[in-house]
């Protein structure tokens, strides 16, 4: 049996003991290899177009190029890594305009080292991680901002919509095809589809919209 290639990572903070710090935690993780550091925005941008790292691991708070910038950029490349957030920051700005730019995660550096291994695995299946300390807090401003959402699941079909609440409840590609019995190839069509209709980049883009259409309400979305 072959053995699973490793997920690779890239490391960015400016601060070479915490590079180091999340290295040692990563590379004692089973299936988890760290292939490049950079200290900022701008020089992980560069080595990701050289290593092409499966995930990045990014701080908000670096010279020249920050972290929200340098997800942006990340995620603008021919072969993007997924972008998981890892910052001191405990700002709602911050997640908000993290999760606009393209991240799939937002974990505080006081995580527990089983969570910031869990991040890293459910990034390179599309899944969004997000510290729990945010989760309530994320949750009620959804409810709270200026809707749009419920105007752009219009476009998607019932089966589309039934896979974006699949997506929204944090199921990988493989428990949504299990859930709703078709293959995995089928469930990265819909998801594609999902996201070129709802004009979202990343499958946490359109878990935003999710939840500020009412979808993810027990009560399901608003009577059209």
């Amino acid at each position: 049996m072959a053995t699973p290639t490793p997920v690779r990572v890239l490391v960015v903070d400016d601060d070479r003991l915490v590079r180091r710090g999340l290295r040692g935690i990563l590379a004692a993780a089973d299936g988890i290899e760290v292939v490049a550091e950079a200290a900022d925005g701008e020089e992980a941008v560069e080595v990701a177009r050289s290593v092409r790292p499966d995930v990045a691991l990014v701080d908000v708070r670096m010279p020249r190029v920050d972290g929200i910038e340098a997800t942006r950029r990340l995620r603008r490349l021919t072969e993007p890594p997924a972008v998981v957030v890892l910052t001191s920051f405990d700002l709602d700005r911050y997640v908000w305009t993290a999760v606009q730019a393209g991240a799939c995660g937002y974990l505080l550096k006081d995580a527990p080292e089983e969570r910031l291994v869990a991040a890293v695995r459910a990034a390179v299946d599309g899944v969004a991680l997000f510290d729990a300390r945010l989760t309530v807090r994320l949750v009620a401003s959804f409810a709270t901002r200026a809707s749009v959402g419920d105007q752009l699941l219009r476009v998607l079909t019932p089966r589309e919509t039934t896979l974006l609440r699949e997506l929204a409840s944090g199921e990988s590609n493989a428990g949504i095809a299990l859930r709703l019995r078709i293959s995995e190839a089928t469930v990265k069509t819909h998801v594609s589809h999902i996201l070129a209709k709802l004009g979202a980049e990343t499958r946490v883009q359109a878990v935003v919209v999710a939840y500020e259409s009412g979808l993810m309400d027990p009560a399901g979305p608003t009577p059209r």
